[in-house]
């Protein structure tokens, strides 16, 4: 009664951008140029690991599909909100809707399993160094790749049904930048309660296995550098895996704000913080936190620069 599904509509209509003209160019120079700047990083990421043969090792491997995963995901999302802030189409169709909500919660989830992915090779780096190429040989790390992406992007299509088998009322405007799971869910109308809690159960079964493997990880890690006699050798073994924990603790903390909240929590302005946050400056930090402190990466840049793109003559 008094509901109309939304595939009676051509569109949905993003309002996450309803500031001055003025406001919203500058906004857009801004997220130009750091998302000019997240594409670019990761790109030379994945480009300086695939020539750099010193880089051919489990951990680099993981990092460059993991700036392979940042990369797709900013791809369904940024373009677009870009349009939107240059004075484009705001409107979206129900497919594309769909389309960018599931591309974004698969990558979400992918690259939490990535991130636990990692944290299992710190594990074996630092726990068993003599074992470590053979436990860490070429087949299981692409068995550990594969099952990361299709598991997340399995869960993200769960996520992106559960949505979208509900009727919608008759407002369309959703007011966010793209098709986030609360701004859609939102939407909804009667009782969305099985589906919020499903939305939870798939988001909670993601967050707390890979979270769990990483717990699990670090504590063998944590015990493993605290046997190290010297402080400069405990100091050496935790900084190789600063920057993956600094990764981790950022990418968990805004998921689970986002995906682990009823619809009751909901907060307009609070959530397009925190969607900037994962969005533009997450993947931004990623390459700069993990990859561009890191002296052999910095190294693989400049030789890939200098010898393949200008040339050795």
């Amino acid at each position: 009664m008094g509901q109309t599904n939304v595939t009676s509509w051509r569109d949905f209509v993003f309002l996450g951008f309803s500031s001055s003209g003025e406001l919203q160019l500058l906004l857009f120079a801004l997220f130009l140029s750091l998302y000019l700047v997240t594409l670019t990083s990761n790109v030379f990421i994945i480009i300086a690991i695939r020539l750099d043969s010193h880089l051919h090792t489990p951990m680099y491997l993981f990092l460059s599909f993991l700036s392979f995963s940042e990369t797709c995901y900013t791809l369904g999302i940024i373009p677009r909100m870009l349009s939107g802030l240059a004075g484009g189409d705001q409107a979206i169709s129900y497919v594309g809707c769909a389309a960018q909500m599931f591309f974004s919660a698969s990558g979400a989830c992918t690259n939490c399993f990535l991130l636990a992915a990692m944290g299992f090779d710190r594990y074996v780096a630092i726990c068993a160094p003599l074992h470590y190429a053979s436990r860490m040989n070429p087949t299981l790390c692409a068995q550990l790749v594969i099952t990361s992406f299709l598991t997340g992007y399995l869960f993200g299509l769960g996520m992106t049904l559960v949505i979208f088998h509900l009727s919608f009322c008759s407002s369309h405007e959703i007011q966010h930048f793209f098709c986030d799971t609360p701004p859609v869910l939102s939407l909804a109308c009667g009782d969305t309660g099985p589906s919020e809690l499903r939305i939870f159960i798939l988001s909670l079964l993601v967050l707390l296995v890979s979270f769990f493997f990483i717990t699990i990880s670090y504590a063998y890690i944590l015990a493993a550098i605290l046997r190290i006699p010297s402080a400069e050798g405990q100091k050496k073994a935790f900084s190789t895996c600063a920057s993956h924990l600094t990764v981790v603790i950022i990418h968990y903390g805004c998921a689970s704000f986002v995906y682990l909240r009823p619809k009751a929590s909901y907060s307009l302005e609070r959530d397009r913080l925190i969607a900037m946050t994962y969005t533009v400056v997450t993947p931004l930090l990623n390459p700069i936190v993990y990859s561009l402190r890191n002296r052999a990466i910095q190294t693989a840049l400049r030789n890939a620069f200098r010898g393949r793109l200008l040339g050795k003559g």
